[in-house]
């Protein structure tokens, strides 16, 4: 169908199912910030007290706003480090991207079992990471002296992945001089003109128009003075990009899907709304040099994350920071390797599922199963299984004993008891990922 640029055309829009089946994304922070790659590993995003959020922000893609605040951690590194006067823009001349192949960046996300990927086009500090005709302010003409978004683009799809993208629409610090230092302040930057508004709008639509991504990722919010536009921006979008989709950070007013931050969601939640998870693989979205493993999700931490996430009708956009030069630390690349190997064998569990009507059970022997289904495949996933021999009992799920079976090897035997299913396990590795295993409804 052809959508108008009218709100009641707009709600028209459905997800599209190649979204819906994805279930995994990869999310990529890469820009200016990522040449002091410094932020003060605090916890993660809710695990911090407002008050001390903005000066001792973990975020090290908020690098500019951490040294305009002018106090706190990432301050007092910025004037040991590069001196006070240093201005963020002169890490300009810093950052080269001379070791980086958008190619091999890809076989790892394909390698990890990712569906789509989504780079950061322009993030708060305004630095844009394509051939922008709207500002010579790019990577294109400054930095790398490259057109990181085309390349990647053309890398994705080679691959045979969806290519998405993120844009900073409420904040550009190149246009908001006030430091922020407040949930208010972020929603209310002083980047509040008309110029700022046809900027954001124009340079959204020449991303549509140079890469129809099947994805958009506006964050934050959108500029204020320019909402009234916003029907044109999806209505130009969704003819452009038969199955787009975009998020719901354009202040309330249209999304196809709900974004959580760090929040892993809830039983329940968005079975009749599509949500979807993005968080870094650490604390930070940017590289931060500091992060160690300590302050990494373990690669079991971040298979239960996804499968988790999926039982819940959520994707995972999980995000990579890479360093300045282009590599992808190892840290980052082991764990994404890891989560595709447990993918290669578990993803028909993952892979176009829908929710169950059961999401999760916690066992009284302490194991917790979650549940996705594919037509009349229902997947039982169990985390938390104890090495070596043990048995796990499901209420009300006897009359599937017969056909059950079990990905991966694992070695099982299913029986019925007073009409419960008893999966008894043996040989179980110690430190296992969750083990899946299939029933017939």
């Amino acid at each position: 169908m052809r959508f108008l640029p009218e709100l009641d055309s707009i709600r028209e829009h459905k997800v599209p199912l190649w979204y819906d089946d994805a279930k995994f994304g990869i999310f990529i922070h890469w820009g200016l910030y990522s040449v002091p790659a410094w932020a003060p590993p605090t916890g993660e995003l809710g695990a911090v007290s407002p008050e001390l959020w903005f000066t001792n922000n973990p975020y090290a893609e908020w690098y500019m706003n951490s040294i305009r605040v002018g106090k706190g951690p990432t301050w007092e590194h910025h004037k040991k480090v590069y001196g006070e006067g240093f201005p963020y823009e002169g890490f300009i001349d810093y950052w080269h991207a001379e070791k980086w192949n958008p190619y091999e960046w890809v076989s790892l996300f394909k390698e990890a079992g990712a569906q789509y990927v989504v780079p950061v086009t322009k993030h708060h500090d305004g630095f844009c990471l394509w051939d922008s005709a709207c500002t010579d302010y790019n990577s294109s003409r400054l930095g790398p002296h490259r057109d990181i978004v085309d390349e990647l683009c053309r890398a994705v799809r080679g691959a045979g992945l969806r290519f998405g993208v993120y844009y900073s629409g409420l904040i550009d610090w190149r246009f908001a001089k006030w430091p922020m230092l407040s949930g208010y302040d972020v929603m209310h930057p002083d980047c509040i003109s008309y110029s700022y508004a046809d900027y954001a709008y124009n340079q959204v639509i020449e991303l549509i128009n140079k890469y129809k991504p099947s994805l958009i990722f506006n964050d934050i919010g959108w500029p204020y003075k320019g909402e009234k536009d916003l029907p044109y921006l999806f209505a130009h979008y969704y003819n452009t990009v038969e199955e787009g989709v975009v998020d719901d950070r354009w202040n309330d007013i249209w999304c196809d899907y709900v974004t959580k931050e760090y929040h892993a969601g809830e039983d329940k939640i968005g079975v009749q709304k599509k949500w979807e998870e993005c968080r870094g693989i650490g604390l930070s979205f940017g590289y931060n040099q500091i992060e160690g493993d300590e302050h990494l999700l373990s690669p079991n931490s971040l298979v239960r994350l996804l499968v988790q996430t999926v039982a819940f009708n959520g994707n995972l956009l999980l995000n990579v920071g890479p360093k300045a030069d282009g590599t992808i630390p190892e840290n980052q690349a082991d764990r994404l390797r890891y989560l595709g190997a447990w993918l290669k064998v578990n993803g028909e569990a993952v892979y176009g599922t829908r929710p169950y009507t059961r999401q999760r059970q916690d066992i009284r022997t302490g194991e917790t199963v979650f549940f996705t289904r594919k037509e009349d495949t229902v997947y039982l996933l169990a985390d938390g299984v104890k090495p070596g021999s043990s048995s796990i009992r499901l209420e009300g799920l006897g009359n599937a004993a017969a056909g059950a079976r079990a990905l991966g090897g694992t070695t099982a035997a299913f029986s019925a008891q007073d009409g419960d299913l008893v999966l008894n396990l043996d040989r179980v590795p110690e430190q296992a990922p969750i083990l899946v295993f299939a029933i017939k409804e």
